[in-house]
């Protein structure tokens, strides 16, 4: 019997046999009181039992393949994969725009950009978004709140927005000294996290919000992937295998715009040659790793404290990254690489079905916020325009979307402003800030490599304009 179950049974048999006779003296009345207040207490801390705890770990620019559950040949996640083993992969996870700030900006609201107007690095979310984001809905229904590491959007740290708030601006580093020395950020940030879950109990339920750097690279510094020296050996022995379009002929047959933009600049300076990527690529493996060994520790000591079974699990990132793919770095523009990202889900009060489940339906970042406020009770709000991921996760047939608008409105000279459509099948993409505006076209079934653009193909006319007349509906619809 759950504790759950017990406490139940206990509160029905003293209510129908085991209570006192209460007399109409200023004792009984005192003996109400007291029982009164005992019942308030249990039925609190019932409630606090019925209602999850919810973890949400978002990573920073880990894409969708750097976990071992999602097929990677090289890259080992044993701690994730656990969760995805026992809970729900989402295989097909996007988000809406690919760019940090923005990105938080749509997991804090369930918004596109459009909507909130976060495009920048130095946008706070405004009051009234604030008001409707969630971690401020269930620290309103009575959960206790808490922001542990990189916050990613810009203004003053939301600190008394939360219970507790562990968290930074901008991007921090790996190592408080130069040279690599000090202990390392990613398993800072972790024992933070678990000082934090040694705090909690099943009286009342929490929201923890871990967010990682890593796999962030350490801008501006000649070392761009900085992971943990207790990882220095791990994959020393093996050479990773290069994608299919890293190559020049790929490169060649991007638009001039994207061969001189940020993406190539980064390239170089991260990929350029066979050794560098070798380095750049395992670095960047290396720090999901002390990722996924927090994660470890994290469910370690939930089981210890008899909570994990009450508390629900997201694992995701914050947008994709190229690995040298079309000859580029970074992300911001819209191949899959970019948009793609990981999501694991692991409610262990689902019953269990075999050895994981794998949801094909296309999910997105505005999807976290209403789908925590479903698993909180909570309904979302007006201005949210995710969806809620629940019924995915019990297995329920539902009507699902079949495709998605995409924008990156972030101002860089060397970075063009895109929006486009992203369906099952078909992918439109325009570069919205050049003149003229260039567009593209992608068979996502006969070419998942986004190597031949059909924009230009007069047989693939009437489809372009049926992609273009799609993306104008769209972008009426999110403003």
């Amino acid at each position: 019997m759950s504790p759950v179950e017990a406490n139940a049974g206990d509160g029905d048999v003293g209510m129908r046999a085991g209570w006192p006779r209460i007399g109409v003296g200023t004792p009984g009345r005192l003996v109400v009181c007291g029982l009164v207040v005992l019942l308030a207490g249990r039925l609190a801390h019932l409630e606090a039992a019925e209602r999850p705890n919810i973890i949400l770990v978002i990573t920073d620019d880990q894409r969708f393949d750097a976990l071992g559950c999602m097929g990677n040949p090289v890259l080992k996640t044993p701690h994730i994969d656990g969760l995805a083993a026992r809970g729900t992969l989402f295989t097909q996870t996007f988000c809406t725009t690919s760019i940090c700030a923005t990105s938080r900006a749509s997991f804090l609201t369930g918004q596109y950009a459009m909507r909130h107007g976060v495009r920048g690095f130095r946008q706070p979310l405004t009051e009234p978004q604030w008001r409707d984001a969630f971690p401020v809905l269930l620290r309103r229904a009575g959960y206790r709140t808490a922001m542990i590491g990189k916050w990613g959007l810009g203004g003053p740290l939301p600190r008394k927005r939360y219970d507790v708030f562990q968290g930074f601006s901008g991007q921090g580093r790996y190592y408080p000294k130069p040279a690599g020395k000090g202990p390392h950020l990613t398993h800072r940030l972790g024992q933070q996290v678990i000082d934090f879950l040694e705090t909690c109990d099943d009286d009342k339920p929490f929201l923890l919000q871990y967010y990682t750097k890593a796999a962030h690279c350490q801008d501006g510094d000649p070392w761009p992937f900085q992971p943990d020296h207790r990882y220095d050996r791990l994959f020393a022995d093996i050479d990773v295998p290069k994608a299919t379009t890293a190559t020049a002929s790929h490169f060649a047959r991007l638009p001039k715009f994207l061969q001189e933009s940020e993406a190539r600049r980064r390239w170089k300076i991260r990929f350029a040659d066979p050794a560098m990527y070798q380095k750049s690529v395992k670095d960047y493996y290396r720090l999901v790793t002390g990722v996924d060994d927090v994660i470890g520790r994290m469910v370690s000591l939930l089981k210890k404290k008899e909570l994990f079974g009450n508390t629900v699990i997201i694992f995701t990132s914050d947008n994709g990254f190229y690995l040298g793919e079309h000859g580029l770095a970074g992300k911001w523009f819209m191949h899959e690489e970019s948009i793609r990202l990981p999501l694991v889900i692991c409610d262990p009060r689902l019953p269990r079905k075999g050895t994981g489940h794998r949801v094909s339906e296309p999910a997105l970042n505005i999807d976290i916020a209403p789908t925590i406020l479903e698993l909180a009770g909570l309904s979302a709000p007006a201005a949210v325009q995710g969806k809620s991921l629940v019924p995915l996760l019990q297995r329920r047939q539902v009507a699902w979307r079949t495709e998605f608008f995409y924008e990156h409105p972030f101002r860089h000279p060397r970075i063009p402003m895109t929006e486009g459509v992203r369906g099952l099948r078909w992918k439109y993409v325009r570069y919205t800030s050049l003149d003229p505006v260039v567009e593209e076209l992608y068979d996502l079934e006969t070419d998942p490599r986004e190597e031949k653009n059909l924009a230009k193909d007069r047989q693939f006319a009437g489809r372009l304009a049926e992609q273009r007349g799609k993306w104008q509906k769209w972008r009426n619809r999110v403003k």
